[in-house]
């Protein structure tokens, strides 16, 4: 393992809390140590000149699927966090649908052996909750390496769906940590699909699995937060319904949200008309007034953070006509340009990046050792050049699909170098995986 490097980052502009500032930051060990405009830097520190910059501490994207084992022809640990750190994120979460799934130790020591070996970022991994594991996942949940407890209400992967109150109930009893949700409900899941035309289009993806779908199964996870007094992080949520819902019941700290930039940049029926299969995912992208309340909720901190939810699937694959054309939309690497247009247009302040991507994630699942640039904290940085007004290349894309929605969108910034502990990881589209080994991260309550 390389020693983490000492790091003066001069010139540039820190994102803190309370917006930009403009400071210097002196990494030391892989540590900051100091962040300010008149820093005592070692002289032969080596340094970099940030000038025109915007510095960012490094991100963390809460929900990716990085498709290994079992499914690497789509994605792999190595080519989906090449993407994460490109795109500014040093700490990626990953989910359990895979093959096979993620729903023992052995299979999540498997995966983090595999990043170990693979992977340019740092890394948790979920474990997924089945009728089987129900009983023990709260003994698990605790284990190195592991993100926490992820249950899908609605139809996923095999046996990985949780569909029913009782067995939920019995995995919000059985342990401590926040439990992450994808809240659909299955039972009107399997009514709507045995109901389709023979010739459905992608068009009615968002009415088939409809509004009531996502609230139908929140209304009953909210049932239970109340009576077991379990946390619990909804995923991916879709509609203004379900934010109302959350504000009725006000439970506080028990519920804590997460809004995707599809559902935040994308809206029915536009999207399905010009990108077709390529915009499908669940829960579906809606219609606007859906994504101006995703919109508000992200401002005003009833969504608590923001999860890419990276689902790659081949362009063959999404090609297949609807139902068949699988569900999911890559976006790791392409979260901070997209909510760097999202300051420009107004509708976010640069400080609740910062509060979406770093803190949130940091305040849903226990995160230590990272938070907003300051002394102790890992010295994991993102710089970004605001500068960057052009329209997104294709080509600046590192994940294995080879194709995304905002692939050609014009963007208000865009991440130039990410570095770990000091050492410079990703730069100008050349990466230095050797500089300093990724590692699993710790996370608690």
């Amino acid at each position: 393992m390389n020693q983490a490097q000492n790091l003066w980052l001069r010139g540039g502009q820190v994102v803190t809390p309370k917006g930009l500032e403009k400071a210097d930051v002196w990494i030391q060990d892989g540590r900051v140590v100091g962040v300010g405009s008149q820093l005592s830097v070692p002289e032969g520190t080596p340094e970099r000149d940030c000038s025109g910059l915007w510095v960012f501490p490094g991100l963390i994207d809460p929900q990716v699927h990085f498709r290994e084992p079992g499914l690497t022809h789509k994605e792999d640990l190595e080519s989906g966090s090449r993407a994460a750190l490109a795109g500014g994120i040093t700490a990626f979460m990953e989910m359990p649908n895979t093959n096979p799934m993620t729903t023992d130790p052995i299979a999540l020591q498997d995966k983090l052996s595999r990043a170990e070996d693979h992977s340019v970022a740092d890394y948790a991994f979920f474990l997924g909750a089945t009728t089987d594991n129900a009983d023990v996942l709260g003994d698990w949940e605790a284990l190195p390496g592991c993100a926490g407890i992820k249950v899908f209400m609605g139809s996923s992967t095999g046996d990985l769906l949780v569909r029913d109150d009782a067995t939920l109930e019995r995995i919000l009893r059985g342990g401590t940590r926040r439990v992450t949700v994808h809240s659909e409900d299955d039972y009107r899941l399997k009514q709507r699909y045995s109901d389709l035309a023979p010739k459905a289009q992608v068009t009615e993806h968002h009415h088939i699995r409809d509004i009531e779908c996502a609230v139908l199964a929140t209304r009953r996870l909210l049932d239970l937060v109340e009576r077991t007094h379990r946390p619990v992080h909804i995923l991916h949520v879709s509609t203004a319904e379900e934010l109302a819902l959350v504000r009725e019941r006000d439970l506080g700290e028990l519920v804590t949200l997460e809004a995707t930039p599809n559902h935040l940049f994308l809206h029915a029926p536009d999207c399905y008309e010009q990108f077709g299969s390529y915009a499908q995912m669940n829960p579906p992208v809606r219609e606007r007034r859906h994504q101006e309340a995703l919109r508000r909720a992200c401002a005003d901190g009833l969504i608590t953070c923001i999860g890419s939810d990276h689902a790659p699937h081949t362009k063959e694959e999404k090609a297949k006509p609807y139902p068949n054309s699988p569900s999911g939309i890559p976006g790791t690497q392409t979260i901070l340009p997209l909510l760097l247009t999202a300051v420009r247009d107004g509708w976010l302040r640069i400080e609740d990046i910062l509060r979406l991507s770093l803190q949130g994630p940091i305040q849903v699942y226990g995160v230590t050792d990272r938070g907003p640039l300051a002394p102790g904290v890992q010295g994991n940085v993102t710089l970004v050049d605001p500068r960057f007004q052009d329209p997104l290349p294709l080509e600046w894309l590192q994940s294995k699909t080879g194709w995304s929605p905002f692939a050609g969108r014009p963007m208000a910034g865009l991440p130039v170098t990410t570095i770990l502990r000091g050492q410079v990881a990703y730069d100008q589209g050349h990466f230095h995986p050797t500089a300093c080994e990724p590692i699993r991260f710790a996370a608690g309550h």
